[in-house]
């Protein structure tokens, strides 16, 4: 069930559009600010509120790879994949992540602070190598200040 606050950011999300469905990139985010993640439940309250069937809403979340339809730790951490990224030597920085915390990517600490994610481009290819935790860039990153990164979200 969505709470009274998801419920009024949500409304309120729903009045800028003519058609309820069209707000359904931005409902999903609402709920996910509040949760964390989208659950089944969550899907088909939000799917009721956009007049969606939850098959519908679905198709969208799982199409965008910020959304997450599994439950995932307090901090994100994605590291992007882009050919610019990879030129300048992302997989070491992902086996260094994975050094460090303990996961593997797709993984998420047994703490639930991290989850480890691999994303195909983060739009940041003149700052590659680039991460972002939780909704914070970070580019040109080395192992040295992805540590640095870490520490604060610890």
């Amino acid at each position: 069930m969505l709470t009274e606050n998801e419920r009024e950011e949500l409304e309120k999300e729903l009045g800028r559009h003519e058609l309820k469905s069209s707000a359904s990139v931005e409902a999903l985010k609402i709920v996910q600010r509040y949760r964390g993640w989208i659950s089944d439940e969550s899907l088909r309250d939000t799917a009721v509120l956009l007049e969606m069937t939850p098959e519908e809403l679905d198709s969208v979340a799982t199409f965008y790879s910020m959304i997450f339809r599994r439950r995932v730790g307090r901090h994100v951490i994605l590291v992007c994949t882009t050919i610019s990224c990879w030129v300048v030597g992302y997989e070491g920085l992902l086996n260094y992540l994975h050094a460090r915390l303990g996961i593997k990517p797709g993984e998420t600490t047994a703490d639930d602070r991290f989850t480890l994610l691999p994303i195909p481009c983060l739009g940041a290819c003149d700052g590659a190598p680039a991460i972002m935790v939780d909704e914070t860039l970070y580019t040109n990153v080395t192992e040295k200040s992805i540590s640095e990164i870490i520490e604060k979200y610890e």
